[in-house]
């Protein structure tokens, strides 16, 4: 019987050196959840996407994936199991030199035995999915921000994994491509009954489209719980992000000496 839970976390802890990163971080994302991991810039929230896709392996605990414990996989099982994962990069990151058309084709060229025609089908049908069919000949200089977002989510999508991470899918967006890419990720979670991982700074955007929230802060998960828990949370630091306050836990100001002192030393 298939595990309730895709993706598990436990008591990782991981550091780049001597600056550590996450210190005991616990996480879970059932199978046909929206998850969205939100914290300030440099929390870990990227480098939790990193672990859970092999990239890097935790100094403490466990990551697991379908059951399979990700930093214990020898190469050719992690590529395996990447294989059923998909990756929405910040801005896209689309091949500049391939048409929309081939860039959501890379995936299953690279890693199928589908004739040609079977991939121009499966191409079509995820261009259709996130409404840029007709788009299929231009290159990725020709689209917008929104357009190539809703490209590289078709890529993502083009295996048809179990798994999709998203690295702020809303960077950048104008507010009508931002609801867009909103509504694409809950509807393609929902219809294709796969986990979608997201890391994100837009608040009220993601608090639309979730089922839970992680929120990390130095390092450990300082709040969890559904949008309306977040939104009612009077946790000082949540309260803080959500409402996008100058201060509060996270202060607007860099540590510095007294204002008053270091206009004494500069006179």
């Amino acid at each position: 019987m298939q595990h309730d839970n895709l993706v598990e976390i436990e008591d990782v802890a991981f550091g780049y050196g001597a600056r550590q990163v996450l210190k005991g971080i616990n996480l879970t994302a059932k199978r046909g959840q929206v998850i969205a991991i939100m914290g300030s810039s440099g929390c870990g929230k990227t480098t939790l996407l990193r672990l859970i896709g092999g990239q890097v392996k935790p100094g403490q605990g466990t990551v697991r994936v379908a059951g399979e414990s990700v930093g214990e996989l020898d190469p050719a099982s992690l590529y395996r199991l990447r294989r059923k994962m998909g990756m929405l990069f910040q801005f896209g990151a689309l091949f500049t030199d391939m048409s929309v058309f081939d860039n959501v084709a890379f995936q299953l060229r690279e890693h199928t035995d589908l004739p040609e025609d079977a991939i121009r089908d499966l191409v079509l049908m995820k261009l259709h999915a996130v409404g840029l069919r007709g788009a299929a000949q231009l290159m990725p200089a020709e689209l917008s921000g929104g357009m190539a977002r809703r490209v590289a989510l078709a890529r993502a999508i083009a295996l048809e994994p179990m798994l999709v991470m998203y690295d702020e899918p809303f960077a950048g967006l104008d507010p009508i491509s931002l609801g867009v890419t909103g509504n694409l990720i809950r509807r393609l979670t929902d219809t294709l009954g796969l986990t979608s991982l997201v890391v994100t700074h837009d608040v009220q955007e993601s608090l639309k489209i979730v089922d839970y929230v992680y929120f990390v802060s130095e390092g450990v998960i300082v709040a969890e719980g559904s949008a309306d828990d977040i939104r009612a949370s009077d946790l000082p630091f949540v309260h803080q992000f959500v409402h996008g306050e100058a201060d509060g836990p996270v202060p607007f100001h860099y540590p510095a000496p007294s204002y008053a002192v270091d206009l004494r030393l500069g006179g």
